[in-house]
């Protein structure tokens, strides 16, 4: 009676780099395409949250007669200021002024530049300008 040995099976090395190649090559391409709409979002749900701020604002305004200044800023959609009688908030849902989605506060200016009042973030960069996920979002455009 002879013993046969069974072929052991299992992938060679040459196989198994290979498979890695091309997992990196699909890693290369797809990556970056990922995060490039992950930054657009970012953007995109900036612009949301901004015209959500200025409808609570155009709230307040209708409740209080005048928008918040610069000092009293955003918060006054949330917290009453001292000089606002008819005060009927908070005006925004959770109770707290939302950061932008880089995790900066939003700018508040009243009476803006733009309009009767600028609300703007700066972008990733937390700078004024920038292009992508660095460029600003405000109000007014």
């Amino acid at each position: 009676m002879k013993h046969f040995k069974k072929p052991m099976s299992g992938f060679t090395l040459i196989e198994l780099l290979v498979v890695l190649a091309i997992i990196g090559l699909l890693a290369g391409l797809v990556g970056p395409q990922v995060m490039k709409h992950l930054g657009s979002s970012k953007t995109k749900a900036a612009k949301v949250q901004i015209e959500d701020l200025a409808g609570a604002l155009d709230m307040y305004r209708m409740d209080v007669g005048r928008y918040p200044s610069t000092e009293e800023g955003l918060k006054s959609l949330v917290e009453k200021p001292a000089n606002a009688r008819s005060w009927n908030g908070p005006y925004l849902r959770k109770n707290n002024v939302p950061q932008d989605p880089w995790v900066y506060d939003y700018h508040y200016a009243s009476p803006g530049e733009h309009g009767r009042f600028d609300i703007y973030s700066l972008g990733a960069d937390n700078a004024p300008g920038g292009e992508g996920e660095d460029q600003d979002v405000n109000s007014w455009e």
